[in-house]
């Protein structure tokens, strides 16, 4: 599975919340993929992702969260998507 959080240098709020999200990701499913994504350096993939806002999730190519979650709200969105397994 592969999980993008795009970012905006300078946004306080992603950069509290990144570790904290990556690590409870981690924790929860095995085999993801983590990648931390500088919405002005890919800019055109975001566009083509559909981010308007900041911080954005994609999960295998799906926006899923558009506003940051917490680690709870990200590990059941990524769970359910697993169908319960880790």
């Amino acid at each position: 599975m592969k999980v993008e959080l795009f970012y905006s240098p300078g946004c306080s709020e992603c950069l509290a919340a990144q570790a904290k999200l990556k690590a409870a990701a981690l924790d929860t499913l095995k085999d993801i993929e983590w990648h931390e994504l500088n919405v002005i350096e890919q800019l055109d993939y975001a566009v083509e992702l559909g981010v308007l806002t900041l911080p954005a999730i994609v999960v295998d190519g799906e926006l899923v969260f558009t506003s940051m979650p917490t680690a709870e709200q990200l590990c059941e969105a990524l769970m359910r998507r697993t169908g319960g397994r880790t």
